[in-house]
């Protein structure tokens, strides 16, 4: 549809521009939409938007356009009702669609990217810790979005800026030495770490000396104590290892596991440039940058006994990764609840006069809670991630084997939805909004789901086995008149291309998830209405000629969103 909105609008602009009124073709092409009832056209112009421009009544602007119009491609007729100019699409052009959406590798794809780099800063999470469900927002809104970009011709860096430095990992050594050992961590991971912790500050409460111990270590770690050091990398490797296993079955890699050690000692670099530039202000024995009058608040940079604060390494980490990336945009996945600390991260890189400061970009995302609570380490109000993942695949085996029980490979199956059901429950809603998390919602197999979407993809797999249609895209198609749920599902195949590009540019990947819960809707009216397999002649082979765009369309769109294909369930 967007091949015709453009004609629309280039017609529309030339015909006010010869009535002597100025008017922008970008401006009109937005102003053009698909009514909501489909009688009154498959595109529509709202006259309204024109009056101003115009400095007359929409009806009658409505009525001069339509006059003046002539032929379109594509256009079959043009009507105007009250202050509105709707335009009807000859069926040629969706029987054309369908050949360009099985025969153009890249539909949906633009060139936007290409030649352009973007870092994707996501996940990052905390060494030494598990995984908990709050966790999967970054984690899968980055990897979408990694997705869509590398769609759209970008060279994707992904980045996981990993928690890794701080006072907590002195606590971390201190408890280590106090009360394990190295086989005990060889053979329980991660999880000895959390409970060595955990029992470190419970015990911290009640002997002051534990505080001083952790102090004692992290210095010691700090400055560069070949003992302290080979144990912090010994923790890093066994978490990376562990957070591994969950990001293999999230199908999510890394290009970088550069995390807050990395960049600590870049951090007096930056104090020293900031205090060359007279932005560095000693305000009760801190140093703070003054960023009250750009409506922000005065920032930390670095506290009175001469520890820094996260925006230094987030400063010295975005320099770094400019001059070793050279990236065109560098996007940070993060809750909305460090909205703040970006926005004053990002004005004193622009005082700091780099100019590629513009092309830093937060995108929140919302707080994840369980049932109305709100997710709490020191409440045990979690839910760790790897068991989640673990319950779904669990679950969806159950049902497969119940509703297909000579399924052949029940367990890839059964993994490929149980994960997807959860990155889909992750991505599903815009990303700013909170997320009450509720286990039997996020593992349904009905309604707006992931495994509803998977479903019909293999639905739409299932028809074209039956048909052996599997390798006739080049085959010649003879086109009947076509249904109303036809004309439906392939404009929805147009839309498509609009769907890629709005989640690129609004950075939001639920627009992506929204269209193919849509897709796969339509698809299912025409499936139950409209005979494929028993029809004859034009009709069957149009019909299976549709089917396979959507399989194509829903299989993009699953590999956008970061979850597997599934031929069968």
């Amino acid at each position: 549809m967007q091949k015709i909105k453009e004609i629309i609008a280039k017609k529309i602009t030339e015909i006010i521009s010869n009535t002597g009124y100025k008017t922008d073709e970008d401006e009109i092409l937005s102003f053009i939409d698909i009514p909501v009832d489909s009688k009154m056209g498959d595109l529509a112009l709202p006259c309204f938007k024109l009056a101003r421009i115009m400095r007359s009544a929409p009806p009658k602007i409505a009525l001069e356009l339509k006059e003046s119009i002539g032929e379109l491609p594509f256009i079959k007729r043009v009507e105007a009702v009250g202050g509105y100019l709707n335009f009807f699409v000859d069926a040629f052009y969706y029987k054309e669609l369908l050949d360009r959406i099985l025969f153009d590798a890249d539909y949906g794809r633009s060139e936007v990217g290409r030649g352009k780099v973007v870092c994707l800063d996501f996940s990052s999470c905390n060494i030494a810790k598990r995984f908990h469900v709050g966790h999967i927002g970054s984690t899968t809104i980055g990897n979408a979005l990694r997705n869509i970009y590398a769609f759209c011709g970008y060279k994707c860096v992904a980045i996981n800026h990993l928690g890794d430095w701080g006072t907590n990992f002195g606590k971390m050594i201190a408890a280590y030495k106090l009360y394990s050992r190295k086989e005990k961590v060889d053979e329980r991971g991660i999880n000895e770490l959390v409970d060595i912790y955990v029992r470190f500050n419970d015990e911290e409460k009640k002997n002051n000396a534990l505080s001083d111990m952790a102090r004692n270590a992290f210095t010691k770690l700090e400055n560069g104590d070949e003992e302290y050091l080979e144990i912090w990398q010994y923790f890093k490797d066994i978490s990376i290892k562990e957070y591994n296993k969950t990001y293999e079955l999230l199908g999510i890699s890394f290009d970088s596991y550069n995390g807050e050690a990395f960049f600590s000692d870049k951090i007096p670099g930056v104090i020293e440039e900031l205090r060359q530039k007279n932005l560095l202000e000693k305000d009760n024995g801190a140093f703070i940058v003054r960023l009250e009058d750009y409506n922000l608040t005065n920032t930390v940079v670095l506290k009175s006994d001469g520890s820094s604060l996260y925006v230094a390494r987030d400063i010295a980490a975005a320099i770094w990764r400019k001059k070793e990336y050279d990236f065109d945009k560098c996007i940070y996945v993060t809750s909305a609840g460090q909205s703040l600390h970006f926005a004053q991260c990002f004005k004193i890189v622009e005082l700091m006069g780099y100019e590629w400061s513009k092309n830093l970009v937060h995108v929140p995302y919302g707080t994840m809670s369980i049932n109305g609570e709100k997710l709490a380490s020191r409440t045990g109000n979690v839910i760790h991630l790897d068991d989640l993942l673990a319950e779904s695949i669990s679950k969806c085996e159950k049902i497969i084997e119940e509703k297909n029980a000579e399924l052949k490979d029940k367990k890839s199956v059964a993994r490929a939805v149980g994960v997807g059901a959860i990155i889909f429950n992750a991505l599903a809603n815009s990303r700013i909004k909170d997320t009450n998390f509720v286990w039997e919602e996020a593992l349904s197999f009905e309604g707006n789901t992931g495994p509803y979407v998977q479903y019909t993809y293999a639905r739409s797999s299932s028809v074209l086995r039956k048909a052996g249609m599997d390798s006739v895209d080049d085959v010649k198609t003879a086109y009947p008149d076509l249904s109303s749920e036809e004309i439906t599902l392939v404009k929805k195949l147009s839309e498509f291309p609009a769907a890629v590009n709005r989640a690129l540019e609004e950075n939001e990947p639920s627009v992506i998830a929204r269209y193919t819960l849509a897709l796969c809707s339509d698809f299912n009216q025409f499936y139950h209405n409209c005979p494929i397999l028993r029809s004859e002649g034009a009709a069957r082979a149009f019909r299976l000629k549709l089917t396979k765009c959507v399989r194509k369309v829903l299989g993009v769109s699953l590999d956008l969103l970061g979850m597997k294909r599934t031929e069968e369930i």
